[in-house]
């Protein structure tokens, strides 16, 4: 279903806000403040940025807060100034980015609050935007829990020793930086919307499951919906269509044949299969957010 479709009140039962996070804050006074302006019970961030990094914070409301799992998982792209000990040319640099694009070992910073114990990440590429003698802006894109300031301090020790000036998030998965929208504006939409009736503005904000989570889908047969939302697994007879590129024991978003979100499940196997699979169990719901009743037997 379009958010077009969907009631302000539906919508803000479960959806995200993509907000530029300003430096300063931390990431959970930025959530407080998004169900502040919303009125909302719950929210809930994905992917923490300290409070002196800036950039994409998506922001779950309602409902979406039990997804915001999926999201922290996606990749990270960020846009990094960093400082180098000593003068370093463009030659230098790009070695550098090289040596460290691929499986990586960090071991996560002190003022982190997960386990300081060596982990690998991907790192897919690391792209120069402007070199300096001593100050290089790069961007990179990378699984998600990589630390950037701690790449940086690996990159100093090829450099004399290498200081992280600014970060700025550009995209959580299919999140792009474009997407965002300041706390102002947001308050100023929400305004709009409930003194002046007005609700394009805050529609446009208010990004629904199936927009922001960047998964493939599979339809669900009206008749089967009920069960879905009551834990069963999906059948393939209650299959209308599934997505490719679906993959075994990946993450699927399932969907009404209207387009509305019931929920995240496990695939049991990958496209291919299920295309001609006529019985047994293509998916296990994992985190069914769709009310039961809402399609009745």
């Amino acid at each position: 279903m379009s958010s077009s479709n969907q009631t302000l009140s539906e919508l803000l039962s479960c959806s995200f806000v993509v907000i530029d996070k300003p430096r300063g804050p931390s990431s959970h006074e930025v959530s407080a403040w998004v169900r502040k302006i919303l009125g909302t019970e719950k929210s809930g961030h994905c992917g923490t940025l300290d409070p002196q990094v800036s950039g994409v914070l998506p922001v779950g409301v309602g409902k979406a807060t039990k997804l915001l799992p999926y999201l922290t998982s996606k990749d990270k792209k960020y846009v990094c100034l960093m400082r180098t000990g000593r003068e370093v040319s463009e030659q230098e640099i790009l070695g550098l980015f090289k040596r460290f694009t691929g499986e990586i070992t960090q071991t996560p910073p002190k003022m982190s609050a997960v386990a300081k114990v060596k982990r690998k990440r991907k790192v897919y590429y690391i792209k120069p935007i402007q070199i300096k003698p001593k100050d290089v802006l790069f961007e990179v894109h990378c699984e998600a829990g990589t630390y950037i300031r701690v790449l940086v301090s690996d990159f100093g020790r090829f450099v004399g020793g290498a200081e992280m000036l600014e970060l700025r998030r550009i995209a959580v998965g299919v999140i792009p930086e474009s997407s965002c929208h300041t706390l102002q504006a947001l308050s100023d939409a929400y305004w709009l919307a409930t003194e002046k009736h007005d609700e394009a503005e805050i529609r446009k904000m208010l990004v629904p499951p199936q927009e922001a989570l960047g998964l493939p889908s599979m339809t669900v047969r009206d008749s089967a919906v009920e069960t879905v939302c009551a834990g069963s697994p999906l059948y393939a007879p209650g299959l209308v269509g599934a997505d490719a590129g679906i993959k075994k024991g990946g993450n699927v978003m399932l969907l009404t044949e209207k387009g509305e979100f019931i929920g995240v499940g496990k695939a049991e196997m990958p496209s291919e299969e299920i295309a001609v699979k006529k019985a047994g169990a293509v998916a296990l719901p994992e985190r069914i957010i769709m009310k039961r009743g809402t399609y009745p037997k």
